[in-house]
């Protein structure tokens, strides 16, 4: 009996090995899509009153680990009856990274500034204007937030099952489970935190009294209210570079022969470069496949009008 329990812990202890590594190597893996769930998560909120903007963040989370119910059991599923399936799954989302990343460098530099003025002064508009329901505005914006928040979360399930597609049953369960809990707990608990910034800011630039401390305080509020918008741009620029380095990274590892040419020059850098050399190229290859595919979605587009 005393064999059989040690025997039992040893294999217990070697699936949360293995689970722990996976998981680490899964969230490395989604880093791209989850930099980009905080940036569109967090502009999600605009246009909402400052009270509401906890609620909405909260509708949305709700909405995000129904969708992730949904999508575990349907990973879970295609791994285990159509396993041929995971690879294309994969290739898709890497495009589908790519192209995102891709549709954000296009609007940068080739949409009309005016257009985002004008967007931005019909949501100011909305919130001073007693007519508009604001209600129905924020149930909009929480259903358009959790259809995008589908298709990411489609993206993290699909990365995550590449990675433990190999794996038991068991593993496989408690990484993607674990992958879904805590991608959503994460994204969204830092979603609340990003838009209650400039709350927090203001909050201590406002602090009365003359000690030392409170002054601090108020030179601290006042940083945090001019670096806010910093960070998000940044935050953004961050999400998009990461979409076309996981997203570019994928498809030369599931394109044959695409992955051992990046290798080869890598190498040939030299070691000390060998790791920057794989990431630009990686980055590059997912420049490449955003702007083909935004090019024949344009092409269909035009074709359907």
């Amino acid at each position: 009996m005393a064999s059989s329990l040690l025997a039992l812990i040893d294999d217990i202890a070697t699936v949360l090995d293995d689970v722990a590594l996976l998981t680490k190597v899964a969230a490395k893996k989604t880093a791209g899509v989850l930099g980009d769930d905080l940036a569109l998560n967090a502009q999600q909120v605009s246009g909402v009153k400052v009270d509401r903007e906890l609620p909405v963040v909260w509708a949305v989370c709700k909405g995000s680990f129904v969708n992730k119910a949904i999508l575990v059991p349907a990973a879970l599923a295609i791994s285990a009856f159509i396993p041929w399936a995971v690879t294309p799954l994969l290739m898709v989302g890497g495009a589908f990274l790519c192209f995102e990343g891709f549709e954000k460098l296009a609007h940068k530099f080739f949409h009309s500034g005016a257009e985002d003025a004008v967007h931005h002064a019909e949501l100011v508009q909305a919130l001073a204007d007693p007519s508009i329901d604001l209600v129905a505005l924020e149930k909009e914006k929480i259903k358009g937030a959790v259809r995008t928040d589908f298709i990411l979360s489609a993206e993290i399930i699909a990365i995550t099952l590449g990675t433990v597609q190999a794996s038991p049953l068991a593993t496989q369960v408690t990484v993607l489970t674990g992958i879904a809990v805590a991608m959503t707990a994460g994204v969204y608990g830092l979603v609340a935190g990003i838009v209650k910034l400039d709350d927090g800011g203001l909050y201590l630039s406002q602090r009365a009294g003359d000690s030392v401390a409170v002054r601090l305080q108020r030179s601290a509020g006042r940083g945090i209210l001019i670096a806010a918008p910093y960070f998000m741009k940044g935050l953004s620029i961050a999400g998009t570079a990461a979409m076309f380095l996981v997203g570019g990274g994928i498809l030369t590892h599931g394109i044959p022969g695409a992955h051992g040419v990046i290798e080869h020059l890598s190498l040939v850098a030299g070691a000390a470069l060998q790791p920057v050399v794989s990431l630009a190229l990686d980055a590059v290859a997912g420049i490449v496949a955003g702007a083909v595919v935004m090019a024949g979605v344009t092409g269909v587009k035009r074709l359907r009008s």
